[in-house]
């Protein structure tokens, strides 16, 4: 995609909205199973909550990519986006036994993180493939917002459980067909995610009857020109050797996991929204946009960093303005950021907004979320409508009231 191309969207489909780059997820995809074509059973499974349009999950489906999903109702978009429930892992955290007995009938594979649940789940389904998510204890992910791996983390059964885990496991009589790991997001050194795996490798031996090591994902992705990535070609190279040793030593060939998402869609994905104002104060010129943290919270959560040009005077000379949105709280996208001179009517384009841009998105301040666009094959496809007012009323009940009698 282009300038011309991103201007042509907003001005069909209006602003803000979202722009997904078909080409760019492929990229990335292949990119990632040729780093690891070595592996002789490499699984691929989308993490669906970076970015769940069902266009979407359709168009990775068509790649031969699964999904990694953690509720049942992004289980229910695989499904209905055409994904085999083999092919799709279930990873919830916190959940009810309930909600995974659900998810067991629908067939998909069960990953479990905790040994309250294990327990009760081994008890009454010992003959249903379960996966365990260990905790490495390992730091990784470049926010503690997103690093998972950690001593304190509520995520996974610690590492340090495993006799206890081992028992539960000896007393049920459950079937363990594989073990999980994830460390973090934004990972920077793949040293660190080389020791987890080695930690990993460690764990499965206890397990006689395994189908596949998971090792999750958490690859990191540029923010900005000249950013650190994580060196897939490096990791392919390296954990497949270990991998490779391990199944040797194992006995038999194993399945090899992961499950990016941020990495798949992440630089597919631009925002587009429009300048709404110019605002100079003593210090600061603030541009003014016709969106907020409703639409993409991450720089106000996560404290990330999105590129932002703009698109209708690209070639313009460089001032400094900040950033913000129209949410009635400080919503800063950016603070004293260098960008093309911008006037009011420009529209403005942020990178990096493939994961997690859209599907945190809210009707704060009952504003609309906005339309959703997947550019495939040269030209643009709108996979989600942005929503009307009355989207915001359709599941609200209005009774009548009537002011309550003082005595």
């Amino acid at each position: 995609m282009n300038n011309q191309d991103l201007l042509a969207v907003a001005k069909e489909y209006g602003s803000p909205v979202y722009v997904y780059d078909a080409e760019k997820i492929e990229f990335q995809y292949n990119r990632l199973t040729k780093a690891f074509s070595k592996v002789n059973d490499l699984r691929i499974h989308y993490a669906v909550k970076a970015l769940s349009n069902i266009s979407i999950l359709k168009f990775l489906n068509s790649l031969g990519c699964g999904l990694d999903t953690v509720s049942i109702q992004e289980v229910k978009l695989g499904l209905e986006a055409g994904v085999d429930p083999a092919r799709i892992i279930y990873t919830p955290n916190g959940v009810s036994l309930e909600e995974i007995e659900q998810v067991t009938k629908l067939g998909v594979q069960i990953n479990i993180d905790n040994l309250s649940i294990l327990e009760q789940f081994g008890s009454r389904h010992p003959d249903v493939p379960v996966c365990i998510r260990i905790n490495p204890h390992i730091m990784a992910g470049g926010n503690s917002k997103i690093s998972v791996g950690h001593v304190d983390s509520k995520f996974g059964i610690s590492i340090h459980q495993m006799p206890h885990l081992l028992r539960i496991v000896e007393n049920t009589g459950m079937n363990i067909n594989g073990i999980h790991m994830h460390t973090g997001s934004d990972i920077l050194d793949i040293e660190v995610f080389l020791r987890a795996s080695e930690i990993l490798f460690e764990a499965a031996k206890n397990f006689p009857d395994l189908e596949f090591l998971d090792f999750g994902s958490g690859f990191k992705v540029p923010y900005r020109p000249g950013d650190i990535e994580t060196d897939i070609e490096e990791l392919g190279e390296k954990l497949t050797e270990r991998f490779r040793n391990f199944c040797r030593d194992y006995g038999r060939e194993l399945t090899l996991a992961f499950e990016p998402g941020k990495y798949l869609v992440s630089e597919a994905g631009k925002f587009l929204a429009r300048v709404n104002v110019i605002k100079q104060t003593t210090s600061t010129v603030f541009a003014g946009i016709d969106s907020g943290f409703n639409h993409l919270i991450r720089p106000m959560f996560y404290g990330s960093h999105h590129e932002i040009h703009n698109i209708s005077n690209p070639d313009g000379k460089q001032r400094f303005y900040s950033v913000v949105g129209y949410i009635c709280e400080t919503d800063t996208f950016a603070s004293n950021r260098r960008i093309s001179e911008i006037t009011e009517g420009d529209i403005l384009a942020f990178s990096n907004a493939g994961a997690y841009a859209f599907s945190m998105a809210s009707n704060f301040n009952s504003r609309y979320r906005p339309a959703e666009v997947l550019w495939y094959n040269g030209q643009a496809h709108l996979i989600r409508e942005r929503e009307t007012f009355d989207d915001l009323l359709r599941h609200q009940k209005i009774i009548d009231l009537e002011p309550q009698k003082q005595d």
